[in-house]
């Protein structure tokens, strides 16, 4: 079974619907080991929404933070500090989609990353998504995690931007997955259609 780490080269770039389409086209389990902020509307219930098949499981966050800002920061806010140990992987005999906070070296705490909860053994994609400075955190990002031994590849999320796109694939030399367009909506019917395209990807990682 694939374990699936969905990150991003910033916040704001996309993981929560990747993670939506991935999760849907291999009708995996999801699992968002630590949520801050909007816990009203998190990315769980944003995915639990989005999905259509009746196999997931959304597994419940080990950390639910008040304030949106980064982990070790909304902990502090909230009087919590993030153990790892705590931050255990679900049980499940499914495939399971791993969503990120923020990018790989978001602190935890004063010595974690999101880094250190990405397993060895776990399939990274990265979504990167152009905006001014969006090469540097994506080829930072990709090579950090190749650095450190991982199995990445990318997806990219919003508009084309091909010069861009072209000079990180080149400079990485990770796949492109394919592509997000940016949607006038993104619900049910438009997150089907997406993994519908990306199934025989996801399944060949």
């Amino acid at each position: 079974m694939q374990q699936i780490f969905v990150t991003g080269i910033s916040t704001e770039v996309g993981k929560t619907i990747a993670s939506a389409i991935i999760t849907e086209a291999l009708e995996a389990d999801y699992w968002k080991p630590i949520q801050a902020g909007d816990l009203d509307n998190s990315d769980s219930a944003k995915v639990a929404e989005l999905i259509s098949n009746t196999k997931t499981t959304i597994h419940k966050s080990s950390y639910e933070l008040q304030t949106a800002m980064s982990p070790h920061a909304a902990a502090a806010i909230d009087g919590v500090h993030i153990d790892l140990q705590q931050i255990k992987l679900p049980e499940t005999e499914n495939h399971l989609v791993i969503e990120g906070a923020g990018g790989i070296l978001v602190p935890l705490n004063d010595d974690d990353t999101i880094l250190d909860i990405i397993m060895p053994n776990y399939k990274v994609i990265v979504v990167a998504r152009h905006y001014l400075g969006s090469i540097n955190h994506s080829l930072l990002t990709v090579n950090w995690l190749k650095q450190k031994g991982y199995d990445v590849s990318i997806i990219f999320s919003g508009d084309a931007h091909p010069s861009t796109e072209e000079i990180i694939l080149l400079k990485t030399g990770v796949s492109c997955l394919g592509r997000i367009n940016e949607e006038p909506v993104f619900d049910k019917k438009v997150i089907k259609s997406y993994a519908d395209k990306f199934r025989t990807t996801l399944k060949s990682l």
